[in-house]
C-alpha cells in the first residue's frame, strides 16, 4: 500500500505534485489545520503530515496518529510541534532550515533603511497631502556601525549585505572565531561593544534562557544615544517596555520589529511611537521563500517515506535505515557527549576533536559527528539539528577534526569528544553498554562509570573527607532524590569528579548551599534530552 501523506496547512500545488510523482497518496486539506477536532479525527490514516505554522501538532493529536512516521514542517520554527512527545511515539519532525534565509536578512535590511529614513511615516504623511518634507530628516547607513547580535546564517547574509552598503560591522557571536570573522570581514566584539558602539543594532539569534532578554533595561541604557534597534528574529530578546520608554525619551531614535513577545501582536507598547516601524512577522514571507521550503519538505518526507532517507530531522540523525537500526544507542551517546561539552563551555570553541574507537569506528561517522556537533551547540541554539550544526559549526570557524581507531582499552567501542577554546581543553568520553544505554566513561582525563540521566549535577574538588556526605546531606535536606552517584579521581588527594543523576532539576538554592560549603571548585546542574 502506498503511503499516505494529509498537508493541512497551504502549500503550492507544485509541493503537492511531489508527493504524487513519488507514488504517494496525498490529500490536500490546507484548512484541516485550524480544525484541531477535524483533523485529530482523521489523522490516523496517514504516514506523513505536512504543516506549516496553523496546524499544532499536541500530544493528544498524536495519541490519534496511529500510523504517522514523519512531520514535515515547511520553515524553520517548530514551536507548534511537540517535538518530544513526537519522539516518544517514534514519529520523526522534520523541518527546512536554510529555505527562507535570504529572505529573513533582506527584511531586517529593508526594515533597517525604512527607520533610517522615516519611510512609513513620511508615506502616511504624503498619502494625507501634507508635504511634510521638512519634517522626516533621516540619516544615511553609509559609514555608520552596524552592531550584530548573532552572525549565523540569517546574521551572516546581513552581515556581508551591510558591508555593501558601506557599513562599519561589529558581530557578538559566542560561536563565532576570530578566523572566520576575519573572513567575513566584521570585528568580532563582546556585547557591551555592541551596546555602546553601534549606531543600529540587529538581533538574529534563537530565543533561549541565554538570550532571552539580551536587550533588557540595563542593556538598553548602555547603547550609543541615537541608536536604532531591529528585531527580525524572535519576541522576547528586547525588552519592549524598556525599549518603548527609551524611544519616548529621546536615548533610543528609532526601532524596527518584526516579532512581538506575544503574537498576533494586537496591542504593544512599542505600537504608535514616533519613528517605530512594525510589521507582522513578515520575515520569511515571500513569494519564493514559501515556495522553497514547500518544496524542500516534500522532497524530505517523499525521500523518507519512499526510501528511508532522514534529512533535516530535528529529532533523529541523517541516515539509512539500516544504519538506524545499529547505530541509534551510538547517535544519542554522541548528542550527550556533546551536550556534556556544551554545557560546560562558555567561551567560543575553536575546535571540536572526536576519537572513535572499536566498533564505533566503522560507522557512519558523518552521523556521528553531526550528533557530537548538534550535542554541543544546542546551548546555545535549540533549534539546531544533525544536519544544520556542521553548516552552523563551519560558518563560525570551528574546526571539527575525527580520528579513528581499532579496539584500545577495555571497551568494545567508546568516543571521546575533545573541545579546544582560547582558555582550555575539555574531553569527556563514553560507551554504549550491552544493554543499548549510553554512559559516561571518563571526563578530564578522570575514568568513571555514570549512567546519563534527565537530571544530572558535576561537580570538582579536591579528594577530601567529606565530599560525599556534604553532597548526600545537601541533596536530603532540599528533597532532592538521587538515582545515581558516581565519583572519579585522578589519584589519591589529587583532583577528584563527582556525578550525580538526580530525580527532578535542581533549583538555584542547592546549588548555592553547595558552593557556599568552599569544598567545590565547580557545581553544575546538567540536562539531557534522554526521551
Amino acid at each position: 500500500m502506498a503511503p499516505k501523506v494529509l498537508v493541512s496547512d497551504k502549500l503550492s500545488e507544485t509541493a503537492v505534485q511531489i508527493f504524487r510523482d513519488r507514488g504517494i497518496d496525498v490529500d490536500f486539506l490546507p484548512d484541516v489545520g485550524k480544525d484541531k477536532d477535524k483533523l485529530k479525527e482523521i489523522i490516523g490514516q496517514y504516514d506523513g503530515l505536512a504543516i506549516r505554522s496553523a496546524t499544532k501538532v499536541t500530544p493528544s493529536l498524536l495519541e490519534a496518529a496511529t500510523n504517522l512516521k514523519v512531520i514535515g514542517r515547511a520553515g524553520i520554527g517548530t514551536d507548534n510541534v511537540d517535538k518530544e512527545a513526537a519522539s516518544k511515539k517514534g514519529v520523526i519532525v522534520m523541518n527546512t532550515p536554510f529555505g527562507n534565509m535570504i529572505t529573513t536578512a533582506e527584511h531586517a535590511i529593508a526594515m533597517m533603511f525604512a527607520v533610517a529614513r522615516q519611510i512609513p511615516e513620511a508615506s502616511a504623511s504624503t498619502h494625507a497631502g501634507k508635504w511634510e518634507k521638512s519634517k522626516f530628516m533621516g540619516v544615511e547607513l553609509t559609514g555608520k556601525t552596524l552592531g550584530v547580535i548573532g552572525a549565523g546564517n540569517i546574521g551572516g547574509i546581513v552581515c556581508d549585505r551591510a558591508r555593501g552598503l558601506k557599513m562599519k560591522v561589529i558581530a557578538y557571536d559566542p560561536f563565532l572565531g576570530e578566523d572566520k570573522a576575519k573572513e567575513m570581514g566584521v570585528e568580532k566584539v563582546e556585547l557591551d561593544d555592541i551596546l555602546t558602539r553601534s549606531d543600529f543594532i540587529t538581533l538574529h539569534v534563537p530565543l533561549t534562557d541565554t538570550t532571552r532578554n539580551i536587550l533588557s533595561r540595563e542593556n538598553l541604557e548602555k547603547t550609543k544615544k541615537g541608536v536604532r534597534i531591529i528585531n527580525c528574529a524572535r519576541g522576547g530578546l528586547v525588552d519592549e517596555v524598556a525599549l518603548a520608554d527609551l524611544l519616548t525619551s529621546g536615548h533610543v531614535a528609532g526601532a524596527a520589529f518584526d516579532v512581538f513577545s506575544e503574537e498576533p501582536a494586537k496591542e504593544n507598547s512599542l505600537f504608535n511611537l514616533p519613528n517605530v516601524v512594525c510589521t507582522p512577522h513578515l520575515g520569511a514571507a515571500t513569494t519564493e521563500a514559501q515556495e522553497n521550503v514547500a518544496l524542500q519538505v516534500a522532497e524530505q518526507m517523499s525521500n523518507y517515506l519512499v526510501d528511508g532517507a532522514v534529512e533535516n530531522a530535528l529529532n533523529m540523525p541523517s541516515m539509512t535505515a539500516e544504519e538506524a537500526k545499529v547505530m541509534g544507542p551510538w547517535v544519542k551517546l554522541a548528542g550527550h557527549l556533546g551536550s556534556f561539552i556544551g554545557q560546560m563551555t562558555d567561551e567560543p570553541i575553536k575546535a571540536i576533536n572526536i576519537l572513535y574507537d572499536g566498533v564505533v569506528a566503522t560507522m557512519n561517522l558523518p552521523a556521528l559527528n553531526s550528533g557530537v556537533v548538534a550535542g554541543i551547540m544546542k546551548r546555545a541554539n535549540p533549534d539546531v539539528n544533525m544536519v544544520s550544526a556542521p553548516v552552523i559549526a563551519k560558518e563560525r570557524g570551528i574546526k571539527i577534526s575525527t580520528t579513528n581507531q581499532d579496539k584500545s582499552g577495555v571497551f568494545a567501542g567508546y568516543i571521546k569528544v575533545t573541545v579546544v577554546t582560547d582558555k582550555r581543553e575539555r574531553s569527556v568520553a563514553g560507551t554504549v553498554f550491552s544493554d543499548g544505554k549510553p554512559r559516561f566513561i571518563q571526563i578530564k582525563g578522570i575514568n568513571i562509570d555514570a549512567e546519563v540521566g534527565a537530571h544530572m549535577l558535576y561537580t570538582t574538588n579536591e579528594d577530601v573527607p567529606g565530599i560525599i556526605g556534604t553532597l548526600g546531606q545537601t541533596m536530603g535536606a532540599n528533597g532532592v532524590n538521587i538515582a545515581n552517584f558516581t565519583l572519579g579521581r585522578a589519584a589519591a588527594g589529587g583532583e577528584a569528579i563527582a556525578l550525580l543523576y538526580v530525580d527532578n532539576p535542581l533549583k538555584p538554592e542547592v546549588l548555592e548551599q553547595l558552593t557556599a560549603t568552599g569544598m567545590f571548585q565547580q557545581v553544575k546542574p546538567l540536562e539531557f534530552d534522554v526521551a
